[in-house]
């Protein structure tokens, strides 16, 4: 008796396709098949350093599978990393963007390919991403996102062709140093000084916005250090300008009381700081 029955493994499964191809081909279709050659080879290398495998490959599409979740997402990451780097393509050579989704789920076995809704909702999730981009489903998410020095922004419930709704991430990739496995590692300073001194950059920023501008502060100072006298007055004339401005400018009255003001904060500044009296100096004397 033969046994028919279906084949079962629960894998991580990573799809791959590249972003605009007809358009590519329309433009250049020996161009974009050497490009594309050389890109699948550099994915074929990248997949077996992290212990994946080759599924199937048709058009410009790569379908891989991973028995370690982790081992998925970095694979992910370098293939995009590698793909945008400048020195991976010729001079003249047109861009090519992938897109990669990464779900976790049951998949049948057929030989060494794979079926059923475990690869569907990877390349579902493809079709998700940005150019050069990754998205990932909520079981990978789940597994990965302790364990990666990566963010991810959560794109909620996605409705997918022929699929029931998936819950998905996409993996952000930008800021800090590139490590060992291509995920962004922060080698200057752990977490929490970073958040700290964001913190503190986004504080001074505002200050700086919302403060005064350096002449009214540097307004200010003079007017602090003048002598109070003097500022009484400057207080007092510009009060009197302020009222003669609201009551109308065409009788103009307030330079008369302004000049007493100001001869007045001037004369008690000078007696002030003048000699002491010689009654003044025979009390200080013992």
């Amino acid at each position: 008796m033969t046994d028919d029955k279906v084949k079962r493994r629960l894998t991580t499964v990573l799809c791959a396709d590249v972003h605009g191809y007809s358009r590519l081909m329309g433009a250049d279709e020996a161009g974009t098949l050497g490009t594309l050659r050389r890109y699948r080879t550099a994915i074929q290398g990248l997949v077996e350093r992290h212990d994946g495998r080759i599924v199937n490959t048709w058009g410009d599409a790569v379908i891989a599978e991973f028995a370690s979740v982790v081992e998925a997402v970095q694979c992910a990451v370098e293939i995009q990393q590698e793909t945008s780097s400048p020195s991976s393509d010729p001079p003249h050579a047109r861009q090519m963007r992938f897109r990669i989704g990464i779900n976790l789920g049951d998949v049948m076995v057929d030989g060494s390919d794979i079926f059923g809704d475990g690869v569907n909702i990877a390349a579902r999730l493809q079709e998700l991403a940005e150019p050069g981009g990754v998205v990932i489903s909520a079981p990978v998410y789940d597994q990965v996102h302790n364990k990666l020095s990566l963010g991810f922004d959560c794109l909620g419930p996605q409705q997918m062709k022929n699929v029931a709704p998936v819950t998905s991430y996409r993996v952000t990739m930008g800021g800090g140093a590139v490590g060992r496995h291509g995920f962004p590692v922060d080698e200057s300073a752990p977490p929490q000084a970073g958040a700290v001194a964001a913190s503190q950059s986004a504080a001074q920023q505002t200050s700086d916005r919302s403060g005064p501008s350096p002449w009214m502060g540097s307004i200010s100072d003079q007017f602090a250090n003048l002598p109070r006298p003097i500022t009484a007055m400057l207080t007092l004339s510009g009060f009197l300008i302020l009222i003669n401005v609201f009551t109308g400018l065409h009788r103009i009255w307030f330079h008369w009381p302004v000049a007493a003001l100001l001869f007045t904060g001037i004369l008690l500044t000078v007696l002030r700081h003048g000699p002491p009296s010689d009654r003044d100096e025979r009390r200080r004397r013992p």
